[in-house]
């Protein structure tokens, strides 16, 4: 109970704080750049503290891991409460994003230690179930509190409401959780591939970037020359991981995982899922608040029906593995792909003046059944395409590049949403017709990433051993 509420709050705070960027927009007097880093910002240190953050744990044992990121994530939700402009806010977020890599890695890795194998498998799937129920209830979760107390104090709670749940874990956690010599088990004597760390940091920030603050720049020549900095960045991350397994040494990303086509398939399917899935509360949250003028609230609302599916299919979503392998990823994909599509028809075809949560309340409702039958088992599946020994650097690749896939998604479609927003002329009429355009445009790349990640799951086997 202790891990799952810190991962509970963890994943909360990839999609709680949507449905208040609106707010945080007025309040702080933010750019549309802003709004895109943070979420993009968190989701992005997250993803690259994760695997680091797993061999410290490795090494000096995971119980002081988990309390050390769970204290900073508790400071860094108090600095985002108390920011004074946008720029504290951002670099808050990323210091909580941090934190968050930091204690998440230990939770995965105490499951492993403390069950044994005929209960791991259900600890997994509990595991799974909260990843995917905190991410769907989020939105929910954020409008409530915006409505209880104001939109300018709201906005704030949104991050302080994660204190008491940081303090009662840090206390607990000291107490409860065992460190290696109590389990029984022997430090993992690895080192940290640093430069590594810094090629593939430096990469993705300059790909990063460009992305988010090329709308809002005019797109001038500097973002260009960043993307192709970003490209060779990564280029160079791979040739070293290469250079440094010959060295006899253990590499951030061991690059014999990338000789199995498998595997490679599914690390691109966990990136491009989570692309899609992310953005959906992003482009909701901004053409519900923004566009049509309605509360954070009602805006939470809108989600629901994505919230509900996921909580049914995800209670059964281990059950469904077992009897149905591979296809229960197909199934999840392919629902999340029916969903997106008829919310991005729905979007391209409805006037503003006759958009409501209940247009939205099926293909959000069908997306959230398959993303629950769908988030619990995918990494499970791409884990099985690799040797067993390998299974742990294989799982820290997919949790790092689910991250990254979210931070490249809201990138991208907040480009595109704020880049197709075209206003024609004055009122609220206009608008909210501009806004409902621009979503479609954005719901459209979602649904495309979806269709791409129910592709991709062919690549993978048809049972998870």
């Amino acid at each position: 109970m202790v891990l799952l509420m810190g991962m509970f709050i963890a994943l909360l705070d990839t999609t709680i704080v949507n449905v208040a960027l609106p707010t945080i927009r007025t309040s702080l007097d933010a750019g549309e750049a802003t709004l895109s880093w943070i979420i993009s910002g968190y989701a992005l240190a997250f993803g690259l503290a994760l695997i680091p953050a797993g061999r410290v744990g490795d090494r000096i044992g995971h119980k002081w891991i988990f309390v050390t990121g769970l204290a900073i994530f508790t400071l860094a939700s108090l600095a985002c409460g108390l920011a004074q402009n946008d720029v504290q806010l951002v670099a808050a977020r990323i210091v909580q994003g941090l934190a968050g890599g930091i204690f998440v890695p230990a939770v995965t890795a105490f499951i492993q230690l403390l069950f044994p194998p005929q209960l791991r498998g259900k600890a997994f799937a509990i595991m799974g179930a909260v990843i995917g129920v905190s991410s769907a209830l989020g939105p929910i979760i954020g409008g409530l509190i915006i409505e209880a107390v104001g939109p300018d104090s709201g906005w704030r709670l949104v991050f302080l409401v994660n204190l008491p749940f940081g303090i009662a874990g840090v206390l607990l956690a000291a107490k409860i959780l065992p460190t290696h010599d109590e389990i029984g088990t022997d430090a993992a004597d690895r080192g940290i591939d640093w430069v590594g760390l810094l090629l593939v940091t430096a990469g993705l920030v300059a790909l990063l970037v460009p992305l988010i603050e090329g709308q809002d720049t005019g797109w001038p020549a500097w973002t260009v020359v960043t993307l192709v900095i970003g490209g060779l960045l990564l280029a160079l991350f791979g040739a070293w991981e290469v250079r440094y397994t010959r060295s006899g040494r253990t590499p951030l990303v061991p690059p014999r995982l990338f000789t199995r086509p498998a595997f490679t398939g599914g690390v691109i399917l966990a990136l491009v899922y989570f692309a899609a899935f992310t953005s959906i509360f992003f482009t909701i949250s901004i053409l519900w608040q923004t566009g049509l003028g309605n509360t954070a609230l009602a805006s939470g609302v809108v989600s629901i029906p994505f919230a509900i599916g996921s909580i049914v299919s995800s209670s059964q979503s281990n059950r469904l593995a077992e009897r149905l392998g591979r296809r229960v990823l197909l199934l999840g994909a392919g629902l999340v792909s029916v969903g997106l599509i008829s919310a991005w028809l729905i979007l391209l075809t409805t006037e503003a003046a006759d958009l409501t949560n209940w247009k939205l309340l099926v293909p959000l409702f069908v997306a959230g059944l398959g993303n629950g039958a769908f988030i619990a088992p995918n990494a499970q599946f791409i884990v099985a395409t690799v040797d067993r020994p390998d299974a742990g650097a294989a799982s820290g690749v997919i949790s790092t590049m689910q991250r990254i896939g979210s931070a490249i998604g809201i990138a991208i479609i907040g480009s595109v949403l704020f880049g197709s927003l075209t206003v024609a002329g004055p009122g609220p009429d206009a608008l909210a017709t501009g806004f409902t355009d621009a979503a479609a445009h954005a719901m459209g790349v979602s649904a495309a990433f979806a269709v791409a990640a129910f592709l991709l799951v062919f690549a993978l086997p048809k049972r998870a051993h």
